[in-house]
Formats: C-alpha cells, sequence, structure tokens
C-alpha cells in the first residue's frame, strides 16, 4: 500500500465518528455483509458515512493492510476499528455496539 493511499484512508477514518467501509453505498449495498452491517447501523439510528471501496481499487486493497483485517465490510468508530459484519453482529446482539457508540459519544441520525 502507498502511502498516499494510507494518508487518505487516515483522514477518511479521521473525518466522521462512524464510518464504514463498504461495497456498494447504504442505499445499494452490493453484498449480504455490507447490508447487514448498515442495516445494524440503522437499527440503531447512528448517524454514520460510508466509503464504497468499488469505486476505488486502491482503497479496496489499501483497508485491508490498514486494518489489518481481511474482509469488507468495515466499521470504525471515532478512529478505532471495531470490526467486520460478524463482529458488528455479534456486538449489536450483545448491546456491546450500542454502549460503544454511547461511551464514544456518537450523535443519533437527524
Amino acid at each position: 500500500m502507498t502511502d498516499e493511499t494510507q494518508d487518505r484512508i487516515q483522514g477518511l477514518v479521521d473525518s466522521s465518528d462512524v464510518l464504514l467501509f463498504m461495497k456498494g453505498s447504504p442505499l445499494f449495498p452490493q453484498c449480504g455483509f455490507s447490508s447487514r452491517a448498515v442495516a445494524i447501523l440503522n437499527h440503531l439510528n447512528v448517524a454514520f458515512e460510508s466509503v464504497d471501496v468499488l469505486q476505488d481499487q486502491a482503497v479496496r486493497q489499501g483497508i485491508k493492510a490498514f486494518s489489518d483485517w481481511p474482509t469488507i465490510p468495515q466499521l470504525y468508530v471515532k478512529g478505532e476499528f471495531v470490526g467486520g459484519s460478524d463482529i458488528m453482529m455479534e456486538m449489536f446482539e450483545s448491546g456491546e455496539l450500542s454502549q460503544l457508540l454511547t461511551d464514544k459519544g456518537v450523535a443519533a441520525a437527524q
């Protein structure tokens, strides 16, 4: 991964309280895991930004190295990597994800 791609990803992560790297967009997810991640965030009524990795090959490959996580989607909260779809689901079901968002002071969607 180039430094330029690393810097771009870091900038994206730093620019949003809640950021989801995903395939497609929240309105048109392009895979089931991305769709599930969006559904979880919507259910928690959290405001989030997304990055469609299908639109940028450098980011699609770079995010995997950036987080040292092999799959997409990937969720970041206040700059901290949370995990992928399965981890989001486990945290959602246990209440941990909601608690993390509260602890980090993440605003609800308007």
